[in-house]
């Protein structure tokens, strides 16, 4: 599996944290049911300019530029901090995770067999992909439903692109202005790297010709992802890519996120809650929980009123999940764990549907406070069946978890009210009726739910 990473010139947003945590669910649900996956995500630290197109500075070396910094100091300062975001939203690392500027060779040898094969040429020590002449061979535009003659019909000529034979062409290889500060030496000229290049070259030196699934965010289907099976077929002279995957995008308010529309969120404003769109500080998990509520496929729009009621779902089913250790079991099931298992694997199986696992994740929940208060018997064999279920796909396969210093903070809680309230059955015991109301009262006053039973108490703070 082969997924579109980061262009690290800027701290990683919640845009950034779909594609990663989308993957993440693959990567896990395919190892929990038997799959070797080898997961390649790629770092872009060169080639791609400021418009995303062939003209114009290299995002990283601008931002090196404006900060006075080597370009590999912008790179791994962001990589750093990027990779810090992923670890703090549970995102495993994949298995390579390898960048644009160390497989140089690489894409020249993809742009040298390219040229061989006759689907590109040189101009002014530039290398161009001959989208027409490709066109005529292989179905340009099959990824993403754009027809060539269109594209043509449509193209302007623009500033800066009389190097190319038609403006649907894109660079293989830009040769470098004497500004330009990311060079390397090639055969045609000391330039870098077309943005494509990289993709196309590294996917296939780790996973080879062939591969399973190739996934990134929809924005790159085109032209990113249209220009990787080009480069694929004028090279090898077939697809690499047997499944292409693309999440949709986050939207704030119905508005695309971006930094002109003001609406730019890191993941670190999220975290701390510094930022003026923000109510609050929102967790890692709960900024999980909540991309995970929607279909990859679909779009999410954020609101703190989203957040929040993702946080407040996440806060039920680990509650729930602590309850499965007190259930008492029976000798016969009145609950049907079997299907509920069932379900959940159904979801998944259907295009990673993730909001449908939660939905019924949320439909065990209802059984487990069911089973708690009594209202449904199971028995020893089923309950284990439960507690794997939730822990397989709550922890190994959504790959949520109780959050360190909420988890501590908890454990703190509990042992108080704990204490408390075991003073309250003492008082019970010796019928000090005005100290156990005193101590239900307080309790209940500052929120907390209490309910008797016949061994004891159980409690729950309400929000």
């Amino acid at each position: 599996m082969y997924v579109c990473g980061p262009t690290v010139y800027g701290h990683a947003h919640l845009g950034h944290s779909r594609p990663a945590i989308t993957f993440d669910l693959v990567f896990r649900y395919l190892q929990h049911i038997g799959y070797k996956v080898r997961y390649v995500r790629n770092i872009t630290d060169v080639g791609h300019l400021v418009n995303d197109a062939d003209e114009g500075e290299d995002k990283i070396a601008k931002k090196a530029k404006l900060d006075q910094l080597e370009p590999m100091e912008v790179v791994q300062f962001f990589t750093n901090s990027y990779r810090r975001n992923m670890l703090q939203l549970n995102i495993l690392p994949p298995s390579i995770e390898p960048t644009a500027s160390g497989h140089i060779i690489e894409q020249i040898d993809l742009v040298k067999r390219i040229l061989e094969n006759g689907y590109a040429y040189e101009s002014a020590g530039s290398i161009y992909f001959d989208v027409e002449k490709y066109a005529k061979s292989f179905d340009y535009g099959k990824l993403s439903g754009r027809r060539i003659d269109d594209l043509l019909s449509n193209t302007r000529d623009l500033d800066g692109q009389d190097e190319k034979r038609s403006g649907v062409d894109f660079a293989l290889w830009k040769k470098a202005q004497p500004e330009h500060i990311m060079r390397w030496s090639s055969p045609w000229s000391d330039g870098f790297p077309g943005w494509h290049a990289e993709c196309t070259a590294m996917s296939k030196k780790y996973l080879g010709e062939k591969f399973d699934i190739h996934g990134g965010g929809m924005d790159l289907l085109f032209p990113h992802h249209e220009a990787e099976i080009a480069q694929s077929c004028a090279s090898l002279g077939h697809e690499a890519v047997n499944y292409w995957m693309h999440n949709n995008m986050i939207t704030i308010n119905g508005q695309k996120m971006g930094k002109s529309l003001g609406n730019f969120i890191t993941l670190d404003q999220f975290f701390s809650g510094d930022h003026p769109l923000l109510e609050r500080a929102y967790s890692p998990m709960v900024i999980r929980f909540f991309i995970l509520q929607a279909q990859y496929r679909s779009t999410l729009d954020f609101s703190n009123d989203a957040l929040i009621a993702a946080e407040k779902g996440l806060e039920r089913l680990f509650k729930a999940m602590e309850l499965l250790d007190k259930i008492v079991v029976s000798e016969n099931s009145t609950v049907d764990v079997a299907t509920l298992k069932n379900n959940c694997y159904e979801a998944m199986n259907d295009d990673f549907n993730s909001p449908i696992v939660i939905a019924n994740l949320f439909d065990g929940v209802r059984m487990i406070n069911s089973l708690n208060d009594g209202k449904e018997s199971i028995t020893a064999t089923d309950l284990d069946v439960l507690k794997k279920l939730y822990s397989d796909f709550v922890l190994d396969i959504l790959g949520l978890k109780q959050e360190a210093a909420a988890a501590a903070d908890n454990g703190v809680l509990k042992e108080v009210v704990d204490f408390l309230l075991n003073l309250r059955m003492e008082a019970k015991t010796n019928k000090d009726w005005a100290t156990s109301d005193k101590i239900r009262n307080g309790l209940t006053a500052l929120g907390f739910d209490i309910k008797d039973k016949k061994d004891g108490f159980e409690w729950e703070l309400k929000k």
